[in-house]
């Protein structure tokens, strides 16, 4: 009995769907908001298990910040001191008045030219390492999306099985897809580099900074659309590609405004370190990424691109099934109640 219960828990019970026929959301909001309230705790559980496959990349972002930190606190302020400096100083005092003897070490103060470039080569460094961090996400991803696809519109899946089964069977192009999105930053910034340092004599060579700018944010708005399309549809890279492009310009508002949507919590955490603590930010932040962070955002991202497949292909293709987990408007509905009465005999 407590087997039958604990395995109910961690799988559901397949085939059985969260809401009835007659309770069914009648448009994409109400589905999104009852769905994501059915599978909230499925979805922590399924953030824990995709979050492996980030540790590299979290190490990797960690030790870049705390290194432009460093340089930044070493950086001269404009009066031949730095935050370091400073802070060693009253240290020195401290010791001073206490009599305790204790020698503080001054750290050197870095010019703002020695700032730059040492910022430039934790950056590039960053960015090369982001690359085999970022690449291993891919097949995760595909299965991530599977799951949350079928989560979106009030479908069973399970969390292992189904996550593994959707990984091994679309591993290839997501891995393609992972790890031309974590060669691509450093090919945009070095090539703006190299660009503008030519746009300073030939004002000419902005054409092409600027072309392989929007080249990076157009591939940023179509990842949107890549992962849900590989476990969604059976189709060749190039198709996968195009399709992906496609969709992304003609919804161009909505794909900016969901990438945006998924940068609100580093946004609310850099609101929180300027305004209130730094260290409760960073720990608030942390936590929202370990407990359901990653997980939440292919949520959202899977309950957008249902609809937009639905009217851009699904809609196109017959058959094929829309505006799964949506009630279904019939005449009946359309039609109000006649109460005819009866004259008495």
């Amino acid at each position: 009995m407590f087997d039958k219960l604990m395995n109910n828990y961690y799988y559901g019970k397949a085939g059985k769907g969260d809401l009835t026929p007659d309770d069914l959301p009648s448009n994409r909001w109400q589905l999104f908001l009852e769905t994501l309230r059915v599978r909230f705790s499925a979805l922590v559980r399924l953030n824990l298990m995709y979050l492996v496959v980030f540790i590299p990349l979290l190490i990797v972002i960690g030790l870049g910040l705390s290194a432009a930190l460093n340089v930044l606190n070493a950086t001269d302020l404009g009066n031949g001191e730095s935050a370091y400096t400073m802070q060693a100083q009253i240290e020195a005092e401290e010791a001073a008045e206490a009599g305790t003897g204790a020698e503080v070490e001054i750290p050197q103060v870095l010019s703002p030219l020695e700032s730059g470039d040492s910022l430039f080569s934790i950056l590039f460094i960053s960015l090369i390492l982001f690359i085999p961090a970022f690449a291993i996400t891919g097949p995760a991803t595909a299965g991530v999306s599977y799951v949350t696809r079928n989560w979106s519109r009030d479908e069973h899946a399970f969390i292992w099985s189904d996550f593994k089964d959707a990984v091994k069977e679309n591993w290839k192009q997501s891995l393609v897809i992972s790890t031309v999105t974590s060669v691509l930053p450093i090919i945009v910034f070095m090539c703006w580099r190299f660009y503008g340092s030519l746009a300073n004599t030939q004002v000419i060579m902005i054409i092409p900074q600027v072309l392989i700018l929007m080249l990076g944010i157009v591939w940023a708005l179509s990842v949107t659309y890549m992962h849900p399309m590989i476990v969604g549809y059976r189709l060749k890279m190039r198709d996968l590609l195009r399709n992906s492009f496609l969709i992304a310009i003609a919804r161009l508002p909505m794909s900016l405004g969901i990438r945006l949507l998924h940068c609100v919590p580093v946004a609310i955490a850099v609101a929180v370190a300027l305004f209130v603590n730094a260290s409760w930010a960073i720990l608030g932040l942390l936590l929202y990424y370990l407990l359901i962070g990653f997980s939440l955002s292919r949520f959202i991202t899977a309950s957008y691109t249902n609809a937009v497949f639905d009217k851009f292909i699904n809609s196109h293709i017959s058959g094929a099934p829309v505006n799964r987990g949506l009630r279904e408007e019939t005449d009946e509905d359309d039609e109000e109640d006649i109460v005819v009465e009866m004259p008495r005999e």
